[in-house]
């Protein structure tokens, strides 16, 4: 449903560790805005229709009667103040957890920051042209979008377009193809205003309605023991794609995977949810 306010609290750890990094400048060449959220064409990927008064949509989980489909979605965390520490060898990627997703043929969704491609350029490619896979925007560099959002530095309102923005250009520079038109916002804080600042961009705001718990987690099974308790038909389950900040990740897709598909459940990507959602929250 489209609401003014969402905070969730469960992943304000992985929020909360994320620091501040300096201001973003506009990329040098003007980058093209995100897909129309509508009209849509036969070939553009879904999306939701724009909220009252216009705003961006907000996507929380699909129908719950059409069957058992599920969508895991991985954040791609990294802001701009962190590549003396990937340097200095601090792992922001997880190329073991994307093998075992391949491994298990499993249908994922990637929200990555702007700033996560440029560190893994060959990564982000990867996931870009990989058909199991969808590259969504995560933002440049993890700023919230609100104030008072887990201890995150704020983008300016005038700011958040083309944050967004950014973030979609790297992608293109870096070699992904055919980023979709999806926002996560850091720390799933939004509010109204952030909603109105992203209209023109033309995204359908992404959240979930399972949060995985990954986020610093050091017990594979209870991760996965609060994912399996969580998923309904049609969930958007929240995990993390950042081996030094997610280290149990891996571990536990290993144990969800087969235990939701014995339940009956098919993986899909958060595109085939919104299609089924048939252009309403």
């Amino acid at each position: 449903m489209i609401t003014c306010v969402h905070r969730v609290a469960a992943v304000c750890a992985l929020g909360a560790a994320l620091t501040a990094c300096a201001s973003t400048p506009p990329a040098r060449q003007a980058p093209r805005p995100a897909p129309s959220a509508s009209p849509a064409t036969p070939s553009s990927p879904p999306t939701l229709a724009p909220g009252p008064a216009g705003l961006t949509p907000v996507f929380h989980n699909g129908p719950r009667t059409r069957g058992r489909t599920v969508a895991l979605t991985f954040d791609a965390d990294m802001t701009a103040d962190q590549g003396p520490r990937a340097a200095a060898g601090e792992h922001f990627d997880h190329p073991r957890l994307i093998a075992t997703l391949r491994a298990l043929n499993v249908p994922a969704t990637v929200f990555m920051t702007g700033r996560w491609a440029e560190e893994y350029p060959a990564q982000a490619r990867s996931l870009g042209r990989d058909p199991l896979f969808e590259v969504a925007n995560h933002s440049y560099s993890h700023y919230a979008f609100t104030g008072d959002c887990y201890g995150l530095p704020t983008v300016p309102a005038d700011r958040m377009r083309a944050d967004v923005e950014r973030a979609y250009a790297t992608f293109r520079q870096v070699g992904v193809r055919d980023p979709m038109p999806y926002f996560r916002f850091p720390g799933g804080c939004y509010d109204r205003e952030a909603l109105k600042a992203l209209a023109p961009a033309g995204v359908t705001a992404v959240q979930w309605d399972v949060v995985g718990g990954d986020a610093f987690a050091t017990d594979a099974a209870a991760v996965a023991r609060g994912v399996l308790d969580g998923v309904r038909p049609g969930s958007v389950v929240v995990l993390h794609c950042t081996r030094s900040a997610a280290p149990t990740t891996e571990r536990a897709v290993r144990a969800i995977v087969p235990e939701l598909r014995r339940r009956g459940y098919r993986f899909v990507k958060v595109s085939e949810l919104i299609a089924a959602a048939g252009g309403r929250a």
